[in-house]
């Protein structure tokens, strides 16, 4: 059995649960695992089915993967197990766990409503307790990526333009980021945890969908309540759900 064969099946689980959540069409998304460790990370192949993926499927491939001198990223060249083609998306993820060093998934959907806020190139504002529970903030959206950075290396420029979001920004309070014109991308402690987030975030965006239908100028709420549920939930003081055995 392969050394990697429990990470595969994360990340194999992981991935068809995207479907049962509602938060893909098609095969517009992604799921990969990372174990810090062995320095590795798993993820879906490209254009596989969720319903027929099996553990087997899964591509491992070094996390110290990056481009050459003339932005030439070639995967083969990181590749420790998987007989498959990589998700077109492996080089965004890569630059996320090189950036974010706490990280041990990423999610990449194109939930339909955190979608349209990323295609508008709108943050979604903490307008409600939901959000808070989740994100200490609105979840931001990022630049425009430009022509120079697509033609250079499109994957790891995206991956580029979302770390360069967070300089000011702290990725284990804000787990999700929109990239403009194309879709969000969430990560997390856990695959289990990340796919939480990435549903979450898509219940968020239509629920602020609709507060700004029906009241354009809703305001955000207070830094006081945002404070309260994010903090009541998460860090050393937090006191929401049980107690660890």
């Amino acid at each position: 059995m392969s050394e990697y064969q429990s990470l595969k099946q994360d990340c194999c689980d992981a991935n068809r649960e995207l479907p049962r959540r509602n938060i893909v069409d098609l095969t517009f998304g992604n799921v990969s695992v990372a174990d810090r460790k062995k320095g590795v990370m798993a993820i879906k192949p490209s254009g596989v089915s969720y319903e027929g993926l099996r553990p087997d499927d899964i591509v491992v491939l070094s996390l110290d993967a990056k481009p050459d001198r003339d932005h030439t990223l070639d995967l083969e060249n990181y590749l420790v197990e998987g007989s498959l083609r990589p998700s077109s998306d492996t080089p965004t993820h890569l630059r996320l766990y090189q950036a974010f060093g706490d990280i041990n998934a990423a999610v990449h959907t194109h939930s339909r409503n955190a979608t349209a806020y990323a295609q508008a190139g709108v943050s979604i504002p903490c307008m409600g307790t939901t959000h808070a529970d989740y994100f200490y903030g609105d979840v931001p959206v990022t630049r425009p990526i430009s022509s120079e950075e697509i033609s250079r290396h499109y994957e790891w420029e995206t991956g580029n333009v979302i770390v360069e979001r967070f300089e000011d920004l702290d990725p284990n309070q804000i787990s999700a980021v929109l990239f403009h014109g194309h879709a969000p991308f969430v990560w997390g402690p856990t695959g289990e945890k990340a796919l939480e987030t990435a549903f979450a975030l898509e219940i968020i965006a239509e629920m602020t969908m609709k507060t700004q239908l029906l009241k354009p100028n809703a305001a955000s709420l207070s830094r006081a309540q945002l404070d309260k549920h994010y903090l009541r939930k998460h860090g050393a003081n937090a006191y929401y759900g049980q107690k660890s055995r």
